[in-house]
């Protein structure tokens, strides 16, 4: 107890401080404490306010340095730019323009017309494919009717010399034709896989819109093996959104590695549609470009008749079996050969039944000319099985 009144005394030696004085160290003792405490607030805050300056501002240095370079990764066009620019270089010199003459007769008046059309050149000696449209006009009327082209000129990018075609073959099936000008050293456009295309992918379509040669337009594959009927004539297409106007037909649509994957050939038009444009495989063309440049022409096979579907509620109501009523047999035919009759109804081809020209029509053209095939059709209420040989098409 005693050491502990000594410290305290020690600590005390002054003497008995009186009650100011108590007051007074008191009270200087606490401004001091208030004063001490708001200088060590104003210099944490300083020092954590500029911490936090230097951190924010480092973090917005770091993330916009981020952002900037996510950006430009992400729309740098540079890649793009040089697959556009590669495979353009490398399929413009098999790239040709074609003008036409034709006449058109209007009210006994005959005047000549042109029109323009592009192709590609597929053999070094001068044979180029296009679409049979572009050479051979089915556009008439009761008012007006166009011949067949009477002057066919091509030029070759990159020369200026006008080139007189010939007409090789066409083929309206196809909408596509072969024509043929006397040059050699001519560079053929390498053709890619049609069956390997896929959704997404970037393609350029190459051609003459509006008689400006070998524009090129950009764009990807919409969509594959899409169905289109145009004048009674069922394609099957590639659609892409590559923009294609009049005398873009007969071009090329090609693909990243500069190789032709289609023959762009129609587009659908109107008020609100845009870039929804279509070519044929270029897998398709091959049979028929070799046939029309080996034979001038498509030999296919032919049945005969003209037929009218019925569905099953139709067929009740009539008395009839569900199939294809036979409509008319032409003369002549291999319909009318085999025995078949006006009144008839198909109900089986080649062992496969069939309710629809349609279905008709895509098992004869698995056929050629010769092959004989077996038809299934009633006369009344009586079924009938005959053979049929397969004529050729004119």
């Amino acid at each position: 107890m005693e050491n502990d009144n000594d410290f305290f005394r020690k600590f005390d030696n002054a003497g008995k401080p009186n009650k100011k004085s108590i007051s007074t160290t008191i009270l200087t003792s606490f401004i001091s404490a208030i004063i001490g405490a708001v200088c060590a607030s104003l210099i944490f805050l300083s020092i954590y306010n500029d911490k936090e300056a230097i951190d924010t501002s480092t973090a917005n240095s770091n993330n916009s340095s981020s952002f900037n370079n996510l950006n430009l990764s992400q729309v740098s066009l540079e890649n793009y730019s040089d697959t556009a620019i590669y495979a353009a270089n490398k399929v413009l010199p098999s790239m040709v323009s074609i003008s036409v003459e034709y006449d058109v007769n209007y009210m006994g008046m005959t005047r000549t017309s042109s029109g323009s059309g592009s192709g590609v050149i597929i053999s070094e000696d001068g044979y180029i494919l296009t679409n049979n449209h572009v050479v051979s006009s089915s556009d008439s009327s009761a008012f007006y009717q166009v011949t067949d082209a009477k002057s066919i000129k091509v030029k070759i990018y990159g020369d200026d010399t006008e080139y007189e075609a010939k007409i090789v073959g066409t083929d309206s099936q196809t909408d596509l034709a072969v024509l043929k000008i006397e040059k050699t050293g001519l560079t053929p456009a390498e053709l890619g896989d049609s069956s390997s295309v896929q959704v997404g992918e970037f393609v350029l379509a190459i051609g003459d819109p509006y008689g400006l040669q070998y524009s090129v337009t950009a764009g990807i594959i919409s969509a594959l093996n899409r169905e289109m009927t145009v004048e009674g004539t069922s394609y099957t297409v590639i659609q892409a959104d590559c923009a294609i106007n009049s005398g873009n037909s007969g071009g090329a649509l090609v693909n990243s590695k500069g190789q032709v994957i289609g023959i762009t050939t129609l587009k659908l038009s109107g008020t609100g549609i845009e870039g929804v444009s279509f070519a044929i495989p270029i897998n398709d063309t091959i049979e028929i470009y070799e046939g029309l440049i080996e034979n001038g022409k498509i030999s296919r096979p032919f049945v005969g008749i003209s037929g009218i579907d019925l569905d099953e509620a139709t067929a009740i109501r009539n008395g009839l079996t569900k199939g294809i009523y036979v409509d008319s047999v032409i003369e002549g035919s291999s319909a009318e050969k085999a025995g078949i009759q006006s009144g008839d109804v198909i109900v089986k081809f080649d062992g496969q039944s069939v309710s629809t020209m349609d279905e008709l029509t895509a098992i004869k053209d698995t056929k050629k000319v010769g092959d004989s095939v077996e038809v299934v059709f009633y006369r009344g209420n009586e079924e009938k099985t005959v053979t049929l040989t397969l004529g050729e098409a004119e």
